[in-house]
């Protein structure tokens, strides 16, 4: 098994762990909202990697008689459906992220710092 061959699943790997660590070891919190959107990027790119089939076409029939028909039936087709899925991902991961974000607003408003550390002491201080 040639390790390159599979070049995309390693680029995976790497996006993900990067927004792991992102996530886990800053305290900024829109860093860790990039994080997010960097490990949700990483999963996209995997489901897509998985819906690829080399040398498939779209499923588009365009006769059903004769000899269209028959050679249709030897054709190698793709699977539309883990496409349409990430496009819906990627529409709720935009919102999801703006929601993140708006929050991220208001509690730089009402404590003055987007600091986690600095957030979490003058809860505790109260």
């Amino acid at each position: 098994m040639n390790i390159l061959g599979h070049f995309n699943y390693w680029i995976v790997i790497v996006l993900m762990m990067m927004g792991f660590y992102t996530v886990i070891s800053r305290g900024n919190l829109v860093k860790k909202l990039i994080g997010l959107s960097l490990f949700q990027t990483s999963v996209f790119i995997l489901y897509i990697s998985a819906g690829k089939i080399t040398g498939g076409t779209a499923p588009i029939l365009i006769d059903d008689h004769g000899e269209a028909a028959e050679a249709a039936s030897h054709v190698l087709y793709s699977n539309p459906l883990p496409h349409v899925l990430i496009l819906t991902a990627i529409v709720v991961g935009i919102a999801t992220t703006a929601l993140g974000l708006s929050l991220v607003v208001r509690i730089n408003e009402a404590y003055g710092t987007v600091e986690e550390e600095v957030i979490h002491n003058r809860d505790e201080s109260l």
